[in-house]
């Protein structure tokens, strides 16, 4: 019996040849035909850094039906979305790596450990305990679902604020986001794991920062531009806030002297809470679901709204 031809899928550009040779693999595992641009139905993005070459690229695609990105946030590629293409992303893919990312960095804050690697002599005791405190987390997507488990163990009373009230297990509380400075003054620890977009651009500013209590700590493992970055630096520098956890700042990368650098209460790391190496070990067998999925005319995974633009 003569089997159907195989979807034809792209995997483009070829920019990072161990990322292409592993996702070339991926479709040809889930069943798609990897194939020139001109031929595809379907583009798997293959470097995360070049969202300036879609534009060319896709104009040589005349038959594209499905585009897969690589990353959760999809702001590179906000300028590009087309409601003419399917558009998927990597959301959920990178959550386990994240949420590790969150919960170590807000264990560094509270045990004081960014300051004691400053150290050049013994010093004295600072810290506070996790265990008990009040959370809030901003976002209630993959990340949040991945770090609630990992909170578990420390009692915490969390308040998950989103934009809708839905419950999530292991949160004491779901609150939509028009409900945020209501529960900021009572907050000990704020993590930020949403998605950025204009509702969510700068949504910790001046006024927020102000509400919090004066030993409070943010973690920061979304996207720089939830934060507005010059209040950040005037609550650090009067001490209105305990202190900061950064992922991701705004701008990045951060300038070399920038002032972030240089204040006691802010621990910085270079947008690694997923890294490229961890990434290609998740992407991979994700993107060969899609590809499955697509060959078979199934639901994809982690679809893009193309008019919320995430």
């Amino acid at each position: 019996m003569t089997q159907p031809p195989r979807p034809k899928i792209s995997v483009a550009p070829d920019t990072r040849p161990t990322m292409h040779r592993q996702l070339c693999a991926a479709v040809e595992a889930g069943g798609g035909q990897v194939s020139p641009l001109e031929e595809a139905t379907g583009l798997v993005w293959a470097d995360p850094a070049r969202p300036d070459l879609f534009p060319e690229m896709a104009a040589h695609a005349p038959h594209l039906e499905w585009i897969q990105l690589p990353y959760a946030g999809i702001e590179p590629f906000a300028q590009h979305l087309d409601p003419r293409w399917t558009w998927t992303c990597g959301k959920g893919v990178y959550a386990n790596e994240v949420a590790e990312a969150a919960l170590a960095m807000s264990l560094a804050g509270f045990k004081n450990l960014h300051d004691y690697a400053r150290q050049q002599s013994w010093s004295g005791p600072v810290g506070r305990v996790l265990s008990g405190s009040n959370l809030t987390i901003l976002g209630g997507g993959g990340i949040t679902r991945s770090l609630l488990p990992l909170l578990a163990p420390f009692n915490c009373d969390i308040s998950v604020v989103r934009r809708s009230s839905e419950p999530l297990e292991g949160a004491n509380r779901t609150l939509t986001s028009a409900r945020l400075m209501e529960v900021l003054p009572r907050t000990d620890l704020l993590i930020l794991a949403l998605s950025l977009t204009a509702e969510t651009r700068g949504i910790i500013g001046v006024k927020e920062l102000a509400a919090l209590p004066d030993h409070a700590w943010i973690v920061n493992v979304a996207r720089g531009g939830h934060i507005d970055t010059d209040a950040l630096v005037q609550a650090l520098e009067n001490n209105s806030i305990g202190g900061a956890a950064l992922d991701v700042t705004d701008p990045e990368p951060l300038p070399d002297q920038h002032p972030l650098w240089s204040l006691p209460n802010c621990l910085i790391t270079p947008h690694i809470g997923n890294t490229p190496d961890m990434g290609l070990d998740v992407l991979v067998p994700f993107i060969e679901e899609n590809v499955r999925r697509f060959c078979q005319g199934q639901e994809l995974l982690a679809p893009v709204d193309v008019s919320l633009g995430y």
